[in-house]
């Protein structure tokens, strides 16, 4: 097979997104009518590898990554779930009432929400910003940080 045609970029596309796909190095070869050393070539001029221990590192640093990502997407949501819960501590809320002896359907609106309603919301709120931390914490200001400890030291004389 060493007179074949020379190898396209499309080629060398496709044994990366296979390689990726998680298929061997002799899977590639046959999928693309290629040569096992042929394939093994064009992934080491990739910098791929077909050993099996590169490829779980692999795999576990794209997984690490993709979750993380996700991460960090779900704590901009509990943010976000905070920010509209805590507009709602001092807005009119509607109240509903179902009883009765007919039991009727009733609303009302007030002007803001009962203390005890209150109370519930900033739970929410205080929930949400607390996991949205935790998945997503803020990053140290580190220079700022060494700032305030060289002028500390220097108001403290060294």
């Amino acid at each position: 097979m060493g007179s074949k045609n020379p190898v396209t970029d499309a080629e060398r596309e496709r044994v990366r997104e296979l390689h990726a796909a998680g298929m061997g190095r002799n899977e590639i070869a046959t999928e693309l009518g290629r040569s096992g050393r042929t394939i093994s070539e064009i992934a080491k001029g990739l910098g791929l590898s077909f050993a099996r221990a590169a490829q779980v590192q692999q795999a576990t640093e794209i997984r690490t990554a993709d979750l993380a990502d996700r991460r960090t997407r779900f704590a901009v949501e509990l943010q976000d779930l905070a920010e509209r819960e805590l507009k709602k501590v001092n807005a009119p809320h509607t109240y509903f009432d179902w009883g009765g002896k007919d039991h009727d359907f009733d609303t009302y609106e007030a002007p803001e929400p009962t203390p005890s309603d209150k109370r519930a919301l900033l739970g929410v709120i205080a929930t949400a910003v607390d996991r949205s931390l935790k998945l997503s914490p803020p990053e140290q200001d580190t220079e700022g940080l060494a700032a305030v400890d060289a002028w500390l030291k220097g108001m403290m004389g060294g």
